[in-house]
């Protein structure tokens, strides 16, 4: 049985909403596993906003020296450093967009979110065809959070714009380069990367909360792959290592772990 036979089998087995978007980016080999659903998106959503910042940014719209101010009551918990920065903070748009990504930064996140607006945002997400990704509110937004407003990523979606950057066509080859290497940064790594060696070449986005299980990426083997695990339910540490399981027999399949 082969990883694409052993992964389909047991992902169907999890309770909750749990699914997987797989594609070689050499062969275009593609399949998945309710990989056309929306799920709460935790932190992935991160990754098409910093899309939009890079597609604005070629078009002239924004800039990465462009200041952005969060006060000192806008900072929220959870991953990432601006919430231990004394008082207001004034950084920079590519500073906080750095942040966003190798850290997840949630309070970096919400300046940029506000920054830019939730309609400039919707409207290049669909520019980026992103339809059911979605990034609707900030994080630790109680009051819309209890309304049903939520963020949402589609696997299938993100698989794209994933094999877009690596092809280096996602708003352009600079853009996309420039993606790829902040995400090759990312400093949580515990799933995709739990059972590959250490420092094994990886560009990804994690989401993580009490429900929820996410990894989207790309892992550099000898025959590169895009992987998108998402997972809502009540067994997101089972859920965990079946992304880490899963992710070994995929780099084992497509060439081997050693690292080049």
């Amino acid at each position: 049985m082969g990883a694409k036979e052993k992964i389909l089998e047991e992902i169907q087995q999890f309770e909750g909403q749990a699914g997987i978007y797989y594609q070689n980016l050499e062969t275009g080999e593609a399949w998945g596993y309710r990989e056309k659903e929306p799920y709460l998106a935790a932190s992935v959503v991160k990754l098409p906003l910093m899309a939009s910042i890079l597609h604005w940014r070629a078009q002239g719209k924004t800039s990465f020296d462009d200041p952005v101010t969060i006060r000192d009551d806008q900072k929220v918990p959870g991953c990432g450093g601006v919430q231990f920065l004394n008082g207001d903070v004034t950084l920079t748009v590519g500073e906080l967009s750095k942040l966003m990504i190798t850290l997840s930064d949630n309070t970096a996140t919400n300046g940029l979110f506000r920054h830019y607006g939730a309609t400039a945002i919707h409207e290049a997400f669909l520019e980026l065809g992103l339809i059911g990704t979605q990034f609707n509110r900030e994080y630790w937004d109680e009051e819309k959070e209890n309304r049903g407003i939520n963020n949402y990523f589609v696997p299938e979606e993100l698989g794209i714009l994933l094999k877009k950057m690596y092809n280096r066509t996602l708003v352009n080859k600079e853009a996309s380069e420039w993606l790829e290497d902040i995400m090759r940064q990312q400093q949580i790594n515990h799933k995709l990367g739990g059972f590959l060696p250490m420092d094994f070449p990886m560009a990804h986005k994690t989401g993580d909360e009490e429900d929820k299980a996410h990894d989207v990426g790309i892992v550099f083997t000898k025959s590169p792959f895009a992987a998108c695990f998402a997972y809502v339910g009540p067994t997101m540490q089972r859920y965990e290592d079946f992304i880490r399981r899963s992710t070994r027999l995929l780099a084992e399949e497509n060439g081997g772990i050693e690292i080049e």
